[in-house]
Protein backbone atom coordinates (compact mmCIF):
# COMPACT_ATOMS: atom_id res chain seq x y z
CA UNK A 1 0.00 0.00 0.00
CA UNK A 2 1.02 3.85 -0.90
CA UNK A 3 0.98 5.80 1.89
CA UNK A 4 -0.05 8.89 1.22
CA UNK A 5 -0.99 11.15 3.83
CA UNK A 6 -0.05 10.18 7.58
CA UNK A 7 -1.31 12.49 10.83
CA UNK A 8 0.93 12.77 13.67
CA UNK A 9 -1.19 13.36 16.53
CA UNK A 10 -1.83 13.49 20.22
CA UNK A 11 -2.79 14.84 23.13
CA UNK A 12 -0.74 18.71 24.67
CA UNK A 13 2.89 17.76 25.51
CA UNK A 14 2.77 14.62 23.51
CA UNK A 15 6.43 15.80 21.49
CA UNK A 16 4.19 16.06 18.34
CA UNK A 17 5.91 18.94 16.71
CA UNK A 18 9.06 17.30 17.60
CA UNK A 19 8.78 14.41 16.04
CA UNK A 20 7.06 15.32 13.32
CA UNK A 21 10.43 17.75 12.66
CA UNK A 22 12.90 14.57 13.59
CA UNK A 23 10.79 12.57 10.97
CA UNK A 24 10.75 14.84 8.20
CA UNK A 25 14.57 15.67 8.36
CA UNK A 26 15.50 11.77 8.05
CA UNK A 27 13.14 11.66 5.75
CA UNK A 28 13.25 14.64 3.88
CA UNK A 29 12.99 13.21 0.32
CA UNK A 30 9.62 10.90 0.83
CA UNK A 31 7.74 13.13 3.24
CA UNK A 32 6.01 16.22 2.07
CA UNK A 33 5.71 18.32 6.07
CA UNK A 34 2.33 20.00 6.59
CA UNK A 35 2.57 22.01 9.44
CA UNK A 36 0.33 22.62 12.65
CA UNK A 37 -2.51 24.79 12.07
CA UNK A 38 -3.81 25.06 15.58
CA UNK A 39 -0.48 26.91 16.78
CA UNK A 40 -0.09 28.97 13.52
CA UNK A 41 -3.89 30.11 14.23
CA UNK A 42 -3.54 30.81 18.13
CA UNK A 43 -0.06 32.68 17.54
CA UNK A 44 -1.24 34.57 14.54
CA UNK A 45 -5.44 34.97 14.43
CA UNK A 46 -7.45 34.01 17.44
CA UNK A 47 -7.32 34.56 21.38
CA UNK A 48 -7.04 32.19 23.76
CA UNK A 49 -10.46 30.42 23.93
CA UNK A 50 -13.11 31.70 26.94
CA UNK A 51 -15.97 30.24 26.09
CA UNK A 52 -17.75 26.70 24.31
CA UNK A 53 -19.01 29.12 21.61
CA UNK A 54 -15.29 30.53 20.77
CA UNK A 55 -14.21 26.92 20.92
CA UNK A 56 -16.02 26.07 17.94
CA UNK A 57 -15.52 28.76 15.96
CA UNK A 58 -11.76 28.17 16.58
CA UNK A 59 -12.37 24.69 15.71
CA UNK A 60 -14.04 25.29 12.59
CA UNK A 61 -11.42 27.94 11.35
CA UNK A 62 -8.87 25.06 11.92
CA UNK A 63 -10.29 22.12 10.34
CA UNK A 64 -11.13 24.03 6.93
CA UNK A 65 -7.56 25.37 7.38
CA UNK A 66 -5.68 21.97 7.82
CA UNK A 67 -7.87 20.47 5.02
CA UNK A 68 -7.49 23.47 2.67
CA UNK A 69 -3.44 22.93 3.57
CA UNK A 70 -3.42 19.42 2.83
CA UNK A 71 -4.59 19.86 -0.40
CA UNK A 72 -2.33 22.49 -1.35
CA UNK A 73 0.60 20.31 -0.60
CA UNK A 74 -0.91 17.02 -1.94
CA UNK A 75 -1.42 18.85 -5.27
CA UNK A 76 2.32 19.68 -5.01
CA UNK A 77 3.95 16.22 -4.18
CA UNK A 78 5.97 14.36 -6.38
CA UNK A 79 5.26 10.70 -7.06
CA UNK A 80 6.31 8.52 -4.08
CA UNK A 81 6.08 11.15 -1.21
CA UNK A 82 3.50 11.59 1.35
CA UNK A 83 2.51 14.40 3.51
CA UNK A 84 3.25 14.23 7.38
CA UNK A 85 0.46 16.37 8.94
CA UNK A 86 1.10 17.76 12.42
CA UNK A 87 -2.16 16.65 13.57
CA UNK A 88 -5.16 16.01 11.17
CA UNK A 89 -8.59 17.20 10.60
CA UNK A 90 -9.92 14.72 13.34
CA UNK A 91 -8.18 16.89 16.45
CA UNK A 92 -10.83 18.68 16.40
CA UNK A 93 -13.29 16.08 17.31
CA UNK A 94 -11.17 16.28 20.44
CA UNK A 95 -12.00 19.45 21.49
CA UNK A 96 -15.62 20.20 20.42
CA UNK A 97 -18.04 20.88 23.32
CA UNK A 98 -20.27 18.46 22.22
CA UNK A 99 -18.07 15.42 21.10
CA UNK A 100 -16.98 14.09 17.66
CA UNK A 101 -20.71 13.13 16.29
CA UNK A 102 -21.79 16.86 16.70
CA UNK A 103 -18.21 18.13 15.55
CA UNK A 104 -18.11 16.32 12.55
CA UNK A 105 -21.44 16.80 11.91
CA UNK A 106 -21.14 20.38 11.93
CA UNK A 107 -18.03 20.26 9.60
CA UNK A 108 -20.31 18.61 6.99
CA UNK A 109 -18.71 15.58 6.84
CA UNK A 110 -18.50 12.32 9.01
CA UNK A 111 -15.95 10.73 11.44
CA UNK A 112 -15.67 7.98 9.23
CA UNK A 113 -14.13 10.41 5.92
CA UNK A 114 -12.40 12.42 7.94
CA UNK A 115 -10.22 9.21 9.08
CA UNK A 116 -10.06 8.15 5.74
CA UNK A 117 -8.49 11.19 4.59
CA UNK A 118 -5.42 9.90 6.44
CA UNK A 119 -3.23 6.39 5.47
CA UNK A 120 -1.83 6.08 8.98
CA UNK A 121 -1.99 7.69 12.50
CA UNK A 122 0.99 8.54 14.77
CA UNK A 123 -0.71 8.84 18.34
CA UNK A 124 1.60 10.30 20.46
CA UNK A 125 0.87 9.99 24.43
CA UNK A 126 1.36 13.01 26.37
CA UNK A 127 4.19 13.69 28.96
CA UNK A 128 1.52 14.69 31.02
CA UNK A 129 0.75 10.92 32.16
CA UNK A 130 4.11 10.70 33.22
CA UNK A 131 3.56 14.06 35.21
CA UNK A 132 6.28 16.05 33.05
CA UNK A 133 5.87 19.35 32.32
CA UNK A 134 4.21 19.93 29.14
CA UNK A 135 4.92 24.06 29.25
CA UNK A 136 8.08 24.00 27.14
CA UNK A 137 8.18 24.79 23.41
CA UNK A 138 4.45 26.03 23.24
CA UNK A 139 3.83 29.44 24.39
CA UNK A 140 0.01 29.16 23.14
CA UNK A 141 -0.41 26.00 25.37
CA UNK A 142 -2.58 26.90 28.67
CA UNK A 143 -3.52 23.43 29.77
CA UNK A 144 -3.14 21.96 33.33
CA UNK A 145 -1.63 18.10 33.09
CA UNK A 146 -4.96 16.94 34.10
CA UNK A 147 -6.67 18.90 31.09
CA UNK A 148 -3.64 17.58 28.99
CA UNK A 149 -4.26 13.97 30.09
CA UNK A 150 -8.18 14.77 29.36
CA UNK A 151 -7.67 15.84 26.24
CA UNK A 152 -5.03 13.17 24.97
CA UNK A 153 -7.79 10.66 26.14
CA UNK A 154 -10.57 12.20 23.79
CA UNK A 155 -8.01 12.89 20.62
CA UNK A 156 -7.23 8.62 21.44
CA UNK A 157 -11.01 8.18 21.18
CA UNK A 158 -11.77 10.09 17.72
CA UNK A 159 -8.21 8.19 16.24
CA UNK A 160 -7.80 5.01 17.77
CA UNK A 161 -10.50 3.51 15.09
CA UNK A 162 -7.92 4.22 12.14
CA UNK A 163 -6.85 0.25 11.16
CA UNK A 164 -3.31 1.88 10.67
CA UNK A 165 -3.52 3.56 14.27
CA UNK A 166 -0.01 3.41 15.51
CA UNK A 167 0.29 4.16 19.41
CA UNK A 168 3.37 5.73 20.03
CA UNK A 169 3.30 5.65 24.59
CA UNK A 170 5.11 8.29 27.11
CA UNK A 171 8.48 7.91 27.74
CA UNK A 172 10.76 9.35 30.25
CA UNK A 173 13.66 9.74 27.98
CA UNK A 174 11.83 12.00 24.76
CA UNK A 175 14.91 10.78 22.64
CA UNK A 176 13.48 6.80 23.05
CA UNK A 177 10.02 8.18 21.86
CA UNK A 178 11.31 10.15 18.92
CA UNK A 179 13.16 6.92 18.20
CA UNK A 180 10.05 4.54 18.46
CA UNK A 181 8.07 7.01 16.72
CA UNK A 182 10.79 6.82 13.54
CA UNK A 183 10.30 2.87 13.92
CA UNK A 184 7.06 2.84 13.80
CA UNK A 185 7.00 5.26 10.61
CA UNK A 186 9.77 2.84 8.93
CA UNK A 187 7.57 -0.21 9.62
CA UNK A 188 4.61 1.59 7.67
CA UNK A 189 7.16 3.38 5.26
CA UNK A 190 10.19 1.23 4.76
CA UNK A 191 13.09 2.93 2.61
Amino acid sequence: MSIRRIAVTGGPGGGKTTVWRALVSANQERLVPVPEVATLMFRHVFPQVQSALERQAVQRAIFQVQQQLEDFHAARAQPGQALLCDRGTCDGGGYWPAGPEAFFRSMGSSWQAELQRYDAVLFLETAAVGGYSIAEGNETRTESLAEAISIDSKLRSVWQGHPCFLHVPHEADFTVKVSRAIARLDGIFPS
